[in-house]
Parts: structure tokens; C-alpha cells; sequence
């Protein structure tokens, strides 16, 4: 690896995004659970035929779901901050944050009103973002990731919550059969 990026670009560049993403998700750990339970009703009214019941989700499921993600988010961080911003995995991160923001910009104007994360997207995620993009090029840093890399984020939402899913449905216990 060439240390010059990694002198020329922060870590407020690199940990910043886990920074941020801890703000943003701070939102939705407090919000998430609540929201899609009282929001339910009125999307069921306004957009009938889409499968409500399946995006209702618990607190713990919550909970699990944004520890993973959190790993993830560490990881990509943790490798931007090796490489000096130049990781393929930093840089498709930072730009599927980014797009997430914008996503869920996306969704308060779709649901006309509140949805988890609405309030740190314009404030938190898509600044960093924007600013953390202008310092990497500002470093010299080669921008590699594209939207292919970006592009694998639902995949890796959806695995998340898939996983989190596992860990925090109901279990059924047999009896021991042996007796």
C-alpha cells in the first residue's frame, strides 16, 4: 500500500462512516420496532396487496439485525482505514450509504410521513457521505468501487435480516425422548 493516502486521507474519513452509521442506526434501533407495528394500518390502506405482516418486526430482531450490521460496517471501515480509503469494500460501502440516505428520503415522500432513519438521512448520512467522497478525492485516492459494489448492499441487508430473523424466532423445544 502506497502510506501516502493513508496520511493524506483522516480517520475521520474511514472510522467516520462507522461514526455516522452509528448515529443514523441509533435512530433506527429506537424507532424501528415501534414504527412498523403503529405504521402498518395506514400503508395496509394506502398500498393493499404488499405483504405488511412480513416487515413487521420485533425489537430484538431489531436489535440483532443492527449488531450485524454494525459488524459489517466496522469491517468495511477497519479496511478503508488500512488502505487509505482505496478498499474496494471501504468505498463500495461508503457509497451504498450514501444511496441508503437518499433511500430513505425516498420512502418518507412514498409513505408521506415518518419512517426509521428519515430524520439522520439528510442531516447525517448523505453529508458524511458527499464530505467523505470529496476528501478521498481530494487525497488523490483512485475511486474504485462502483455501483456493482453498491449494488450488493440489499444483498447484504437482506442477509442480515435473515440472520437476525434465525437468531430471534421462537424456538420449539422437544421433550426428551429418551425417557
Amino acid at each position: 500500500m502506497d502510506e501516502g493516502y493513508a496520511d493524506r486521507v483522516p480517520a475521520t474519513v474511514t472510522w467516520g462512516l462507522l461514526a455516522a452509521w452509528a448515529v443514523h442506526d441509533a435512530e433506527e434501533l429506537a424507532t424501528m420496532a415501534r414504527w412498523t407495528r403503529s405504521a402498518r394500518p395506514r400503508l395496509e390502506q394506502r398500498f393493499p396487496g404488499v405483504p405488511w405482516q412480513r416487515l413487521e418486526v420485533s425489537q430484538r430482531h431489531v436489535n440483532v439485525a443492527i449488531g450485524l450490521m454494525g459488524g459489517v460496517i466496522a469491517a468495511a471501515s477497519a479496511a478503508g482505514a488500512r488502505s487509505g480509503g482505496r478498499s474496494p469494500a471501504f468505498q463500495s460501502v461508503l457509497l451504498a450509504f450514501g444511496a441508503h440516505g437518499a433511500m430513505h428520503l425516498a420512502q418518507g415522500a412514498v409513505t408521506r410521513g415518518y419512517t426509521p432513519g428519515l430524520v439522520t438521512a439528510p442531516v447525517v448520512v448523505i453529508p458524511f457521505s458527499v464530505w467523505a467522497w470529496r476528501r478521498l478525492k481530494a487525497a488523490g485516492v483512485p475511486v474504485s468501487a462502483g455501483w456493482a459494489g453498491a449494488a450488493m448492499f440489499p444483498l447484504v441487508l437482506g442477509g442480515v435480516h435473515a440472520l437476525a430473523h434465525a437468531a430471534t424466532r421462537p424456538r420449539r423445544f422437544r421433550r426428551d425422548r429418551r425417557r
